[in-house]
């Protein structure tokens, strides 16, 4: 009887043990998948009424100056430079990167320096602004060390000034709209950018000027001025995802005006129609990395980029999982 209990309690211990050197595991390697399930809450911009006791006030303003109306500065009238296409930063990250779903700026500097598939590189913030002057912007670099770069750095920076490290805050990014059964369809996207689009960015979505022709009131979403082919947009998943939760303008997470399939379809329409082909031959050192609807080969396996630009992506996401 006694060689029994001592059994049971050998048995009980071990088992006592291992838990303990898995619970010490998991936060001992730094398992941040966990720790960012664990810790998640929806986060709130700076009252920008506070800025007046802040260090380096005058360059956080003029930051969001420049994510705003970037054109004034950088585009093809630029009091500054004449190189982007006169769409503002702020046509992607929406409300100067502070509306939640809208590809807010919040989780940025925590985040920051990042290694990234795209680049295969560890990437600071200056890298990723000039990213997105490149592609988004279809233009040029700035030069890190300049003013303007420094300021929009110290705005992001400001922004996610409270926001700790390996915390998943809800709201941020591009929401994931569902996988369709079928492809993405360009006649029926045709239709939705109609009805739904047309008005403000243009019957041959070239966007509505500014009367003094500085940047856009409503920018392009195809044509020469707009983004070009490298740009995060210009993968479907990410442009439905903007489009179901952000557009039209007053559309939301909770409130969305188009169906999944009509944001699809959208998406499919306007990344179907001309642009700048602009593209980085050093984008996806590890092809097996490349995003399921990442349309330029070569591909990790054997889908077409027809299939990668336009579905249907099931089965395409479920081979990447299973490798």
């Amino acid at each position: 009887m006694r060689n029994t209990k001592t059994k049971q309690s050998i048995i009980i211990g071990l088992l006592l043990l291992a838990a303990g050197m898995v619970i010490f595991y998991l936060c001992k390697s730094g398992n941040t998948r966990l720790v960012k399930q664990a810790v998640s809450n929806t986060w709130h911009f700076p009252d920008t009424n506070t800025l007046a006791s802040t260090p380096g006030a005058e360059l956080i303003r003029y930051g969001r100056e420049l994510i705003i109306n970037t054109a004034v500065y950088f585009g093809p009238k630029g009091i500054v430079k004449h190189i982007s296409n006169g769409m503002n930063c702020g046509n992607c990250h929406l409300e100067a990167g502070t509306r939640l779903n809208g590809n807010c700026f919040a989780m940025v500097a925590s985040a920051y320096p990042k290694f990234r598939n795209r680049s295969g590189k560890l990437e600071s913030i200056e890298y990723r602004v000039n990213d997105c002057m490149e592609r988004s912007l279809n233009g040029k670099k700035l030069d890190s060390l300049s003013r303007e770069m420094k300021a929009m750095v110290a705005y992001i920076k400001w922004l996610g000034k409270d926001v700790p490290k390996n915390v998943r805050l809800k709201g941020i990014g591009i929401p994931e709209v569902p996988l369709l059964k079928r492809a993405a369809s360009v006649d029926s996207g045709g239709s939705v950018y109609l009805k739904n689009c047309s008005r403000c960015h243009g019957a041959n979505g070239s966007g509505i000027l500014k009367p003094d022709s500085t940047g856009y009131l409503f920018p392009p979403l195809y044509g020469s001025n707009s983004y070009n082919v490298s740009a995060g947009i210009f993968m479907l998943s990410r442009f439905a995802g903007f489009v179901k939760y952000n557009m039209p303008f007053n559309a939301s997470q909770k409130d969305p005006a188009l169906t999944d399939a009509e944001a699809w379809d959208v998406a499919a329409f306007i990344n179907s129609q001309e642009r700048p082909g602009k593209l980085f031959k050093e984008d996806w050192p590890d092809i097996a990395t490349k995003p399921f609807d990442y349309p330029f080969g070569p591909y990790a396996d054997s889908f077409s980029e027809q299939g990668h630009k336009y579905g249907p992506f099931e089965i395409i996401k479920k081979g990447k999982k299973n490798k």
